[in-house]
């Protein structure tokens, strides 16, 4: 008789998930927009998973109170202020540099601008795109530049948005700047790849914050509403929706992950 086949050999798994794998603590992070809204929310969260911020951001004074709430009380966990303008390749520039050995990247910041595409001025689009696209492209050739110098690993996150899969009227500046941002972490996703620098963008949907207050003018509760009624979760988006997103990004968690859209939108596509 033959002898008998042998048991198939186990296969390698991967360890169960764990809270360690979101502990960020010896990281350092550096994020953009961090004066309020999803920078904000980002920073903060970031920080309270261990991780020593660099808050950036032109408004001096939402980036102090972003460093109050990380630092709290007794000062234990560490934020730095960075008043800089992500369009400025030279002041992102130094502000990485002085901000040392980054490890993450969270290019957050960014602008909504309303206007038809059939009255969309040359100045509409140059600042849309300078502040949503190249303040992301700048800050993500600066961080990537440092990681590699080091031949350190890292995490390098872009903001999008829904509106790359299913824009509307008066979008055209914002959704054309946000789905070069999708394009631009696919390709940094191939190349940097090789340096172990992982590369992936978050889509968020209808999200609460002073940007989404200030376009909807006097309809928010109408459109907080439209979008509460049209999500299975039956609410709205809030920052730190957007932020638990990010930081699975920055963490461990996703190893195994780059050139990817994560979507925190509460099941809503953009309704027009």
């Amino acid at each position: 008789m033959p002898p008998p086949t042998p048991p198939p050999a186990a296969r390698s798994t991967p360890p169960p998930p764990s809270r360690a794998v979101y502990d960020l603590t010896g990281r350092s992070a550096f994020v953009t927009g961090a004066a309020g809204g999803i920078g904000r929310a980002c920073a903060v969260l970031l920080a309270a998973a261990g991780a020593d911020v660099h808050c950036a951001d032109t408004d001096e004074k939402g980036l102090r109170e972003t460093q109050r709430l990380i630092t709290g009380a007794d000062g234990a966990a560490r934020a730095h202020v960075h008043v800089l303008d992500v369009t400025d390749r030279d002041q992102v520039r130094a502000a990485v540099a002085s901000a040392g050995a980054v490890d993450i990247l969270a290019a957050v910041a960014g602008i909504m601008h309303t206007s038809s595409v059939l009255e969309t001025s040359d100045e509409d689009l140059d600042r849309v795109l300078a502040v949503n696209f190249k303040g992301v492209l700048y800050a993500c050739q600066e961080v990537a530049r440092s990681m590699i110098e080091r031949d350190a690993p890292g995490s390098l996150i872009t903001m999008a948005s829904g509106a790359v899969d299913s824009s509307g009227p008066g979008l055209l500046c914002y959704s054309v700047a946000k789905a070069a941002v999708v394009q631009l972490t696919k390709t940094l996703a191939t190349e940097l790849g090789p340096h172990a620098i992982r590369v992936n963008t978050v889509a968020p949907g209808w999200i609460r914050t002073p940007m989404t207050a200030r376009h909807d003018a006097g309809q928010r509760q109408r459109v907080e509403a439209t979008m509460a009624r049209l999500s299975p979760l039956g609410r709205v988006g809030e920052p730190e929706d957007v932020a638990h997103t990010v930081l699975h990004l920055a963490s461990d968690a996703s190893a195994f992950m780059t050139g990817q859209i994560l979507r925190p939108n509460g099941g809503v596509a953009m309704p027009w």
